[in-house]
């Protein structure tokens, strides 16, 4: 479970609103569309900034200087990580959140998120704290198992909204 330093390292607030922002957001999310993810973090393309980006199948959210201001319940499941690509573990996440961010511009947005929205976003939010979910796993499986019990189970892919 080697990962880069940079992945320990806290991020720094995103002050300028720039063509810059939207280039690293667009680069982000294309990043994770190819890569078949649900999220991203700034410091997993080697950047200490606080954004990310999170597709869990209702379509790309883009939250800069992201907060968890609320949270509610509790749901346990299995995550993964590009940054951990053969690592997955069960890890406990609220089932419910309220989230404070920033668009692209600036703009201040507040929304509640449930469920797999809600544990991506989690998820995505360590990164920009340096924390991964391997640090917080409170059991570790074996990648295969995860896929033959997907299979079993119905696979939970992300079916995800067609860009407009």
């Amino acid at each position: 479970m080697k990962t880069d330093d940079i992945l320990r390292k806290k991020c720094k607030t995103v002050e300028v609103f720039d063509e810059k922002l939207g280039i690293l957001l667009d680069d982000m999310a294309e990043t994770m569309y190819k890569s078949n993810g649900v999220g991203l973090a700034a410091p997993q393309v080697g950047i200490l900034r606080r954004a990310v980006v999170v597709d869990a199948g209702e379509g790309l959210m883009e939250l800069i200087n992201p907060e968890i201001i609320k949270s509610k319940g509790t749901q346990r499941d299995v995550e993964g990580c590009l940054s951990c690509p053969d690592d997955w573990g069960y890890v406990v996440r609220p089932m419910e959140i309220v989230v404070k961010a920033q668009d692209r511009n600036g703009k201040h947005l507040q929304f509640k998120l449930k469920e797999f929205a809600a544990r991506a976003v989690c998820h995505e939010v360590d990164h920009l704290e340096g924390k991964l979910f391997i640090d917080i796993a409170d059991e570790m499986v074996d990648p295969d198992e995860v896929e033959k019990e997907r299979e079993k189970n119905g696979s939970r892919k992300v079916k995800r909204k067609k860009k407009k």
